[in-house]
């Protein structure tokens, strides 16, 4: 069959709405039938060089749809499920998904290769083959990738909402749960307040965080981190520096979120100076490979136990994670509605880029007009 996608086509060009042949599924492979797709800041990274995927790809990797057809051997779902796409593919059985850490699977290798985990492509335009950003490629109406890259969730649930479960929320909510460890009473500060940063706020409210700060220079998202719990706002680190040490008597905070679109030593050195003694620094924006962003006295972090982490998906289990934190959604108790800001149709997907950059949006959704 054929469909439509937005693909890029090299470093600083804008998507390109086109048609492509779409191969049937294969053994373990899904067809899914895109609903939704979040517009997450990681895909401007491909355009801006900061990430070079192999080029040309479909892009998109916060997804969701329903199942249309199942390849050989598939046993996770059935045609006609409602499902969230994980864009870190979890086969439950290499050493890190058997160790719980499903965040970091072996098949992701090859998700800005865009390949199947086989090294073959399911997208083409004739002798092209054309990868899928975290073998998703969401921002095509349909696609085939692998049964480990989707989740099965209760069909009543609202996709075009469900679908921010496939990326920004669980790895904002666990950059502060899970990698974090942010428990009640902390002191939080989170850099930075997109699509992943105001799901830290959530996170850390979760915690029981006894104060939320958060550091963004546009008004209209430290207007929303508080209506999301932040119990501070700033528009610079050096402001929120001096609430820090005044609320926590010159302690420090004891966990800080650097989510900002593309992470700099400044920002990086901003949040290991902000935590205290035995504090958390929990790195999860990107920057290119080839930057150097962490440089700090090896000494402090000796001296006071501080600790650099890294957090992928938020260290979170999609499994797990996708349906609980829906569940959350259900009973009340995690926003999701409040994340959207704006939602395009596929031919509006360079517009709604430009409203991220803009500051415009806490979260784009892109909805697919089948």
């Amino acid at each position: 069959m054929t469909t439509k996608a937005a693909v890029l086509t090299g470093p600083g060009k804008p998507f390109e709405i086109t048609e492509l042949t779409l191969d049937p599924p294969k053994d373990g492979e899904v067809l899914i039938k895109y609903t939704a797709a979040g517009l997450c800041h990681s895909d401007l990274h491909l355009t801006d060089g900061d990430l070079p995927p192999r080029y040309p790809i479909v892009g998109g990797h916060e997804g969701a749809g329903i199942i249309e057809e199942v390849g050989p051997g598939v046993t996770k779902v059935k045609p006609g499920d409602h499902v969230v796409c994980s864009f870190i593919p979890n086969c439950g059985t290499c050493r890190y998904c058997s160790t719980g850490r499903q965040s970091l699977c072996d098949m992701g290798a090859t998700i800005l290769e865009g390949s199947m985990p086989d090294g073959s492509f399911r997208f083409h335009d004739g002798d092209t083959d054309f990868g899928a950003m975290c073998m998703l490629g969401t921002f095509a109406e349909r696609a085939t990738i692998s049964q480990h890259s989707v989740v099965k969730v209760d069909d009543w649930l609202p996709l075009e909402k469900a679908v921010l479960v496939g990326c920004g929320v669980p790895t904002g909510w666990g950059s502060a749960v899970y990698t974090g460890n942010v428990r009640a009473g902390d002191i939080v500060v989170i850099y930075g307040i997109g699509g992943i940063g105001i799901n830290s706020v959530q996170g850390a409210v979760h915690a029981g965080a006894k104060h939320v700060i958060v550091v963004d220079p546009v008004a209209f998202k430290r207007d929303t981190a508080i209506k999301f719990g932040a119990t501070h706002a700033f528009a610079s680190a050096a402001e929120a520096q001096e609430t820090i040490t005044e609320i926590s008597w010159g302690q420090g905070a004891d966990t800080a979120i650097v989510t900002v679109g593309t992470v700099d030593e400044e920002v990086v050195s901003a949040a290991i100076g902000a935590v205290g003694k035995g504090g958390t620094v929990v790195l999860t924006g990107l920057s290119s490979p080839e930057k150097f962003t962490v440089h700090w006295p090896g000494i402090d972090l000796t001296l006071n136990e501080k600790s650099i982490k890294g957090s992928l998906f938020g260290s979170a289990n999609p499994q797990y994670d996708i349906v609980r934190l829906l569940r959350l959604y259900d009973a009340g108790q995690l926003k999701l509605d409040e994340l959207v800001t704006t939602t395009y149709t596929l031919d509006q997907v360079n517009d709604g880029y430009q409203d991220l950059r803009d500051g415009k949006n806490i979260r784009g959704v892109l909805i697919h007009d089948h």
